[in-house]
C-alpha cells in the first residue's frame, strides 16, 4: 500500500472499519444497504476530518451496478455472513485489479474466545423479550454451511492467510446496551414498542451483575487475507 489505492468496504455499517482504512488508501468506497448506517458513518467521518470516503447505498446483490472503479482491496466483516458468498467473490474477481486482495474480518470459529461474564446476563434478558432462537431481521440467523476459509479457497482468491489478533475493550453500560441494539438479532425493529422496557431490564440486570457500570471484553478477530494464485 502506498496511499494511492482504491478500496471497498462492503457492508460498512456505521464505518467501524472504513474510518480506519481511509488513512491507508487514496479512496475508499463505503457501501451499505441501510441509509441510517451511512448517515452515522458520514457524521463520524466529518468529526474526524476524513474526506476520502465515498458513502454509497447498495448491497452485495447490486455490486456490479454500483459504478465502482477497479479496486485494489475489498474488506468485509460481519456483512459477509449475509451474502451469497461464492457469487460475491466471483463478482469481485471482475471488479478488482490483478494484484488485489480480499480481507474477511470475523470472530473466527465458534468457541474461539471464552465469553465475558456479562454475556449470559445479556442473553437471558434478550431471551425474555425475543426468545432463545437467534433472530435476524424477519427470519432467523442462518448458520454458515462451511467456513469462510473454505469458501475463499474455492474462489478466485484461493491463497488464504489467517492473521489472528485480540483486543481488550471496556464499555460503559450505555455503550453495551447500544451494542445490543446494533446487533442483527436484537434490533430496535425487532423489539418494537418493548424497546424501552428491554433497555431498562438490561440496565438493571447488568448493574446487578456489576454495579461499576464498566464491562470488559476480549474481542478475538481473525483477518482472512485472500489473494489470487
Amino acid at each position: 500500500m502506498d496511499g494511492t489505492q482504491s478500496a471497498l468496504d462492503l457492508g460498512c455499517g456505521p464505518g467501524t472499519v472504513v474510518l480506519e482504512l481511509a488513512g491507508l488508501v487514496g479512496t475508499v468506497f463505503a457501501v451499505d444497504p441501510v441509509a441510517g448506517m451511512l448517515e452515522q458513518g458520514r457524521a463520524l467521518a466529518d468529526e474526524r476530518g476524513i474526506r476520502n470516503i465515498q458513502w454509497q447505498q447498495g448491497d452485495s446483490s447490486t455490486l456490479l451496478s454500483l459504478g465502482l472503479p477497479p479496486l485494489d482491496l475489498v474488506v468485509m466483516a460481519k456483512s459477509f455472513h449475509w451474502m451469497n458468498r461464492a457469487q460475491v467473490l466471483t463478482n469481485l474477481d471482475e471488479l478488482t485489479t490483478g494484484r488485489a486482495g480480499v480481507v474477511i474480518l470475523s470472530a473466527g470459529p465458534p468457541g474461539t474466545t471464552p465469553l465475558p461474564g456479562w454475556a449470559p446476563v445479556v442473553a437471558d434478558v434478550r431471551a425474555t423479550y425475543l426468545g432463545t432462537v437467534r433472530r435476524a431481521g424477519s427470519g432467523v440467523y442462518p448458520e454458515p454451511g462451511e467456513t469462510y476459509e473454505a469458501t475463499l479457497k474455492r474462489s478466485p482468491f484461493s491463497i488464504v492467510e489467517r492473521v489472528p489478533f485480540d483486543q481488550v475493550v471496556e464499555r460503559s453500560i450505555e455503550q453495551l446496551i447500544g451494542l445490543q441494539l446494533s446487533n442483527s438479532y436484537s434490533t430496535p425493529a425487532q423489539l418494537g414498542p418493548r424497546r424501552e422496557a428491554f433497555e431498562q431490564d438490561l440496565r438493571q440486570a447488568l448493574l446487578t451483575y456489576d454495579a461499576s457500570g464498566r464491562y470488559t471484553e476480549t474481542i478475538h478477530t481473525e483477518a482472512l487475507i485472500a489473494t489470487r494464485p
